[in-house]
């Protein structure tokens, strides 16, 4: 769904800081074009996405050392490491609406939500063993050495990277057939969450990972599958990281636009992601249902952390900064600059609405730490974990209005921000 629209000034760039007097922050801002804007945009996204790339590096080494010696301390180290491979990822995804090239990559690397059952065992008595809507429900890979998909029998005997991007991800055109990924490889390392809106995430055994002491049957498997579907996902997150670097396909077409059009790519990510994906699809939708299903690392329960980084992408894609993995800092031209030289009150408020939805996900994240993660907030007649959740969902429609404010000041026309049935229509949820 589309809802349609009509007619801090920096001294650091890149990895290099220099001191700042007053009147040289007045000139750099003075100096700031749209096109110097669109050009630090796409600095931002080869940095967070080459970062997103040398996490999922650590976390393949986490892998090795986990089916080197599968014990629970091992897991624990592997899963430690995904959720680290999370951050730099999550605040990649402003980048993901208008950019083409990224909204249609994006779904290789986080999809969700998944029939795990596709992948492995599962337990039967609460997920099922078939569906009317997936023939590959309950298929189990990691049990079969060969499946039947759109009446082709496939073999399954390897399990390798080919396999699952060629025959596995969305088959039988099914989206919920999540073969790859970040949540495909949340699942392998945690297993099913069967606490519903109660607290604790999944808990697979290390032993699972053990062939000397194979715990579910066919650990030999499951660990090649782990290994593949983490292979993938560096191979992808490599792509993207190449397309950002200069003569990458991404910023080439990107920079291609005139610099209005770069902005409004800009601002289209940042209210498509605030609005009707992060405040909408993946949070509202899983209040007004009070459904765990709807979490989106509903396997790891570390949703409140994806929803924190989700957001800080779109403050980074405002104010033209971004924090490296490594503690470096990527600052320079920025949208902020560019409306505080026509509005400087409009620039505040957006950058109030921008602190208001970070403290909105903060709350979250700190009622996680006290074991109210997110499915446990959006449980039924939890009425102070539901009010945190919606205070987060205000906070981002709130940061919306504004987005929407700051594009009619620049004149950019015809932008289309992705909405959710969940805000604009909640009846049509209940009536699906």
């Amino acid at each position: 769904m589309k809802r349609l629209l009509t007619p801090i000034a920096i001294c650091v760039t890149g990895a290099m800081l220099t001191a700042c007097s007053p009147a040289a922050l007045k000139n750099e801002s003075a100096a700031v074009t749209a096109h110097s804007v669109v050009i630090h945009y796409a600095d931002i996204a080869e940095a967070v996405y080459t970062d997103s790339l040398t996490t999922a590096q650590t976390l393949r080494t986490a892998i090795n050392t986990l089916l080197a010696n599968p014990t629970e301390a091992n897991l624990k180290a592997a899963r430690t490491a995904w959720i680290a491979a999370r951050v730099p990822y999550q605040q990649s995804e402003v980048y993901r609406f208008g950019n083409p090239i990224v909204d249609e990559w994006e779904g290789k690397v986080n999809a969700w939500p998944l029939d795990e059952g596709l992948i492995d065992y599962v337990a039967a008595d609460s997920y099922g063993t078939e569906s009317d809507l997936n023939p590959l429900y309950a298929a189990n890979v990691i049990a079969s050495t060969s499946l039947v998909i759109g009446g082709v029998k496939v073999d399954t005997t390897n399990i390798t990277p080919e396999l699952i991007a060629e025959s596995l991800q969305e088959a039988d055109g099914v989206e919920a057939n999540v073969a790859s990924g970040y949540h495909a490889i949340e699942f392998l390392l945690w297993g099913q969450d069967l606490n519903g809106t109660n607290p604790g995430a999944g808990e697979r055994p290390a032993t699972d990972f053990d062939v000397n002491n194979c715990t579910n049957g066919n650990c030999d498997r499951r660990r090649d599958y782990l290994v593949a579907a983490t292979d993938l996902l560096i191979s992808d997150l490599e792509e993207m990281a190449n397309n950002w670097k200069q003569g990458g396909a991404a910023r080439v077409a990107l920079l291609e636009q005139t610099p209005e059009q770069g902005l409004a790519t800009i601002l289209t990510g940042m209210g498509s992601l605030a609005y009707g994906e992060l405040g909408g699809e993946r949070t509202k939708l899983g209040l007004m249902l009070h459904d765990p299903e709807e979490e989106h690392d509903c396997f790891s329960d570390n949703t409140h952390w994806s929803h924190y980084y989700d957001a800080k992408g779109i403050k980074n894609a405002y104010l033209g900064e971004y924090q490296r993995v490594d503690g470096s800092w990527v600052k320079g031209a920025s949208l902020s600059n560019l409306v505080a030289k026509q509005n400087k009150q409009l620039d505040n408020e957006m950058k109030q609405k921008l602190n208001d939805t970070e403290a909105a996900a903060q709350a979250m994240v700190d009622a996680a730490g006290k074991g109210q993660t997110f499915d446990v907030l959006i449980a039924m007649n939890n009425t102070k974990g539901n009010q945190l959740v919606q205070n987060f969902v205000d906070s981002l429609v709130d940061e919306t209005r504004t987005t929407e404010d700051i594009i009619h000041l620049l004149n950019l026309e015809g932008i289309a921000l992705e909405g959710s049935d969940s805000l604009d229509n909640p009846s049509a949820v209940f009536d699906n």
